[in-house]
């Protein structure tokens, strides 16, 4: 008798189909089968055979009919590269001319012709082991956008150091040497916390310090006076060189 396995006569057929009828095969099947997952992204994934679905800012993949989930890195082994990482901070560049840089405050050492943005919390610890290490890069602007998101009095000390007459000053005053920043006015507008917090939000800022570099690539947390040269170094170097 002759046998033949199912499955991978159903994998067949599913290859053969248009990418749109797979993508809608498995945006069912996971609506069918897994009704809370919101999927925003289903696309065919580097690999042959396999898909990639983007939820919120985390991939993960599937075949062709939607009846398995992978969770895990893929890895190609001939070029050496992290296909899944390199996925992930595509999906997480940042338009840096976009942000609006007049609810940050703003420092600049030498002649400031390389720019960052941090998002930073008050009370974050590695934000003022950040910050202590900024102060030894050189030629560099640093805008910061205050997001309360570590609870305690995070706002309150957020509100206060924005609403302060220098608000840089009160800002580097605490994180550099733990100088408490002034109270703030009852007439203050603090409406600028809250769009750094929807800007969060909106751009994937789920812990801090977060730095935006020029070209919209990320660096998630601390990283060391020399590391942080060492990545404006290769944005800045000459194309084919880094």
């Amino acid at each position: 008798m002759l046998k033949f396995s199912f499955l991978p006569a159903l994998l067949l057929a599913a290859l053969s189909l248009p990418a749109s009828a797979n993508e809608a095969a498995i945006r069912k099947a996971f609506a069918d089968r897994m009704p809370n997952l919101k999927v925003d992204e289903v696309r065919p994934a580097p690999m042959p055979g396999l898909w990639e679905l983007r939820i919120g800012g985390e991939i993960r993949y599937t075949d062709p009919t939607g009846t398995f989930l992978i969770e895990g890195e893929l890895l190609d082994l001939k070029a050496r590269k992290n296909l899944t990482e390199e996925r992930i901070a595509q999906l997480n560049r940042v338009d840096f001319a976009s942000l609006p840089l007049k609810d940050a405050m703003v420092w600049k050492s030498g002649n400031g012709k390389r720019r960052i943005a941090v998002f930073a919390d008050p009370n974050c610890g590695y934000c003022k082991r950040f910050e202590k290490g900024l102060q030894d890069v050189k030629d560099v602007t640093v805008y910061t956008f205050l997001i309360p998101i570590l609870g305690g009095d995070s706002a309150e000390k957020s509100r206060s150091i924005w609403c302060a007459k220098d608000s840089t000053s009160a800002w580097l005053g605490w994180m550099l040497r733990g100088e408490a920043p002034p109270k703030s006015t009852p007439g203050c507008d603090g409406g600028t916390i809250e769009r750094n917090l929807a800007l969060s939000r909106k751009i994937n800022v789920n812990g801090t310090p977060a730095i935006v570099l020029e070209d919209g690539s990320r660096i998630p947390g601390a990283v060391g006076a020399l590391e942080l040269e060492k990545r404006l170094q290769a944005l800045n170097a000459p194309a084919g060189k880094s």
